[in-house]
């Protein structure tokens, strides 16, 4: 049996130390320190989706092919709530996991199995490592993995999966979205409440998604009334932003240029091409009413023609999004 020399506090460092080192390595590169006091043959990172309450495979090495259902079926075991109770690795086989052991690990050649849950360090769990070795792990095997667990737990962190946002400014509360409309929380942007309770917003997303615009920028009122600056960028989502996605940012404000709220419908139509009539028909109001809005939108926005209006009104948001 092989044996483990390197204390635990030692561990600690050299392995968060080979994480930064490793930098867009990631996960490959974590392990690949591990392994130098570690014995193992082959690991699998499963990461937890809160946004849809399952486990999916994210990250692997060593293992000739892993079973799909492999993931969910590890946290159907008292051996996956004992894990989490104690934050512990659960060793494999033992009472409890000799038939996963037999159906996902024994039939690879692998005699010894290790999972570990991963939590960060302020607590939250994001998924599992699984190490197996052709040989039996040494005795410290389970306390060592457990020291660096909260370096590692940030390589199954799915909430933080949003990759480059473009043109996203500071200061907007945002939500992303992909094509099924599964919401995540956005890096370095706070989630909005507005955004998450809106149940509508998935199909914008989706449009946007599906659409060629790069970006969309405009103006939301909520179910309150409450007016705000609303923006959509392109973003990768999913484990390593491998998913094509939209982020949707907010921010409250009030309306530019003293404008009210029909005047900004009537803005938004007319930036949409419509004509006086088709906007007294589409709002329900006269033409000598739509009429004297836009001489009031003229006067307050500075522009002398309908095509001035338009590039000003799409170029600075003030056009109205409808949810």
């Amino acid at each position: 049996m092989a044996e483990i020399t390197l204390n635990v506090r030692q561990l600690q460092a050299f392995a968060e130390v080979g994480y930064e080192v490793a930098g867009g390595g990631g996960a490959h590169g974590a392990m690949t320190a591990l392994r130098r006091v570690v014995p193992l043959d082959a690991y699998e990172f499963v990461a937890f989706d809160p946004a849809t309450g399952r486990h999916q495979s994210v990250v692997s090495d060593g293992h000739a092919r892993i079973d799909g259902d492999a993931a969910e079926e590890y946290t159907g075991l008292d051996a996956y709530r004992r894990a989490l109770t104690t934050r512990a690795p659960v060793p494999m086989p033992e009472p409890g996991t000799e038939r996963y052991f037999r159906r996902h690990l024994a039939p690879y050649g692998w005699r010894a199995g290790l999972t570990a849950p991963l939590f960060l360090t302020e607590g939250r769990y994001t998924g599992l490592l699984h190490l197996a070795a052709r040989e039996r792990f040494p005795e410290r095997t389970g306390e060592l993995v457990s020291a660096v667990t909260p370096m590692l737990a940030h390589v199954t962190d799915l909430t933080r999966c949003v990759i480059d946002p473009v043109g996203l400014p500071s200061g907007f509360h945002a939500v992303a979205f992909d094509r099924v409309g599964t919401r995540r929380s956005v890096p370095g942007a706070g989630v909005s409440a507005t955004l998450m309770e809106e149940p509508a917003l998935a199909v914008l997303a989706r449009a946007f998604i599906d659409s060629r615009e790069l970006s969309r920028h405009g103006l939301w009122i909520d179910g309150d009334g409450g007016w705000h600056e609303l923006r959509l960028v392109r973003a990768g989502v999913g484990f390593q932003g491998s998913v094509q996605g939209a982020v949707v940012a907010e921010r409250p404000c009030a309306l530019p240029y003293d404008l009210t709220g029909r005047e900004v419908d009537v803005l938004t139509r007319v930036a949409a091409g419509d004509s006086n009539p088709q906007i007294a028909a589409a709002l329900v109001l006269s033409v000598r009413t739509v009429t004297t809005h836009l001489e009031h939108i003229f006067a307050k926005l500075g522009c002398d023609s309908r095509t001035r209006l338009t590039t000003k009104a799409l170029s600075e948001g003030l056009c109205r999004l409808d949810i």
